[in-house]
């Protein structure tokens, strides 16, 4: 749900249940007057917190993994009432957040050493300094992880940052606030902004924002960077992805077809970097289907409270209808439907595990991105097509390559167009490697090394040499 204008004139934010459609709670949006003093606050707060050393401003990202981990269950189920996703995953992304808090906590202060330059002639250094107080806008399907795989690093390099959240969460939204708040975040470091999208545009241009970063469709990073880029601030973007699961004839058919299965429907298929075109040679292509099918089909729907459930309800209701339409048109178009494919009759927005084969580059299961558990088997005869048809596509976010041989895997990974080619495994983030991509998926670098480093001023410090007295 997105906000709604009651009888009374104001606008509030509604939390829905996404398994069975009951309404959870309502928040009316911050007014100006709010916006305003968060803006104010966190300017203030961040030019006292960039003096502070890093080795020191780091020991909030520890409290910050304590408190998550302390409060784990509360927190999973949260997200799970709130978005839909299985208790178990939930609790797996908020393991994930403490994991990412942990990381920076210890790499941060090496990441941020100053770059010494060898010259003979002077002193000359690389050093970082944070940019100020960053915006981000942020999706519901990870509802923390986003926020704190960009806020760890953030945070740790001394910059001051508020939270835009996706409207249908926004009790996740208030949640992370108070996270960082138990965890000692000095006041107005950090807020939580309720405000719908029309609000963003004048945040972005406020002289107080020093930059963006957004995780969302492509449709929305669009308008985003045009909206930064007018304003001339610094962005990250982490857009939308269809990417490409490969399967070579080489491939441990069983082996693949057990991850290909998790990465489609893990989140219930609700994730960027969810596989969704899986690329199989013809000659293992039959195998692959029947084994795909065979563990798709072992996946539990229902209440994602309950353990054992592997696919909870699609987020919204309007998620679940423009992905039955890729559906419908696919098969309009000659993909033939293995299993699913209709929608769940009852409460909540539930969509089963389908599975399409004989898709072909014309149909929507191929050429958009479906944004559910909805997986496209393409057939190909051999390695040129697959990586022909891999690289087909407006998106270049994540891709899988799955060959028994290594040379073949190094040889191919650097020919598909993708920010980041896992081999024989699953497509993920890891705080310890970049994630982001390219084309139509975005720009720009969150976790790692470099992803720290992206809302920092990189400043050239030179001295040169001083006589002597």
């Amino acid at each position: 749900m997105t906000s709604t204008t009651q009888s009374n004139g104001s606008t509030m934010l509604v939390s829905v249940n996404p398994a069975d459609g009951a309404e959870l709670a309502r928040f009316p949006l911050h007014s100006e007057r709010e916006v305003e003093a968060a803006l104010a606050g966190a300017a203030a707060a961040q030019a006292a917190w960039r003096q502070v050393p890093i080795t020191e401003r780091v020991e909030l990202l520890r409290r910050m993994a304590s408190v998550l981990r302390a409060g784990k269950a509360g927190y999973a189920r949260l997200i799970t009432e709130e978005m839909g996703k299985p208790l178990a995953e939930a609790e797996g992304e908020i393991e994930k957040c403490a994991w990412n808090c942990d990381f920076y906590a210890k790499e941060a202060p090496a990441f941020l050493a100053d770059e010494i330059i060898a010259s003979s002639a002077s002193h000359s250094a690389v050093v970082f300094d944070p940019l100020g107080v960053v915006l981000a806008i942020m999706p519901w399907n990870y509802p923390f992880w986003q926020f704190f795989r960009f806020a760890a690093p953030a945070l740790a390099a001394g910059n001051g940052a508020l939270l835009k959240h996706a409207n249908n969460v926004p009790r996740c939204a208030l949640a992370i606030e108070e996270v960082m708040r138990a965890a000692g975040c000095p006041d107005g470091l950090f807020r939580t902004l309720l405000i719908d999208a029309g609000s963003v545009a004048g945040i972005i241009a406020d002289d107080r924002i020093a930059a963006v970063t957004l995780t969302g469709s492509t449709e929305v990073g669009a308008i985003v960077a045009a909206q930064a880029g007018k304003a001339l601030k610094k962005q990250v973007l982490e857009l939308g992805g269809s990417d490409p699961f490969i399967v070579l004839a080489d491939a441990d058919i069983e082996a693949a077809a057990m991850a290909a299965v998790k990465a489609r429907y893990v989140n219930v298929g609700q994730s960027c970097v969810n596989a969704k075109r899986f690329i199989v040679d013809n000659a293992v292509a039959e195998r692959f289907v029947e084994a795909f099918c065979r563990h798709a089909a072992a996946l539990k729907m229902g209440d994602p409270l309950q353990q054992g459930v592997s696919i909870g309800p699609m987020a919204r209701a309007n998620l679940r209808a423009t992905l039955h339409d890729q559906v419908q048109r696919s098969l309009a178009a000659g993909a033939v439907l293995k299993m699913g494919g209709a929608i769940v009759e009852g409460p909540g927005f539930f969509y089963p595990a389908t599975v399409l084969d004989h898709v072909t580059p014309d149909m929507a299961a191929f050429r958009e991105e479906t944004f559910g558990p909805v997986a496209a088997i393409v057939r190909v005869d051999g390695e040129e097509e697959a990586i022909a048809l891999a690289n087909d596509t407006e998106f270049g976010l994540g891709a899988a390559l799955w060959t028994a041989d290594v040379e073949t895997a190094t040889r191919l990974a650097r020919r598909i167009d993708a920010g980041a080619v896992f081999v024989n495994g699953i497509v993920a983030s890891d705080p310890r490697l970049p994630f982001g991509g390219i084309k139509r998926s975005g720009y720009g670098r969150e976790l790692g090394s470099y992803g720290i480093r992206e809302f920092v001023n990189l400043k050239t410090l030179w001295v040169g040499p001083v006589k002597a007295a």
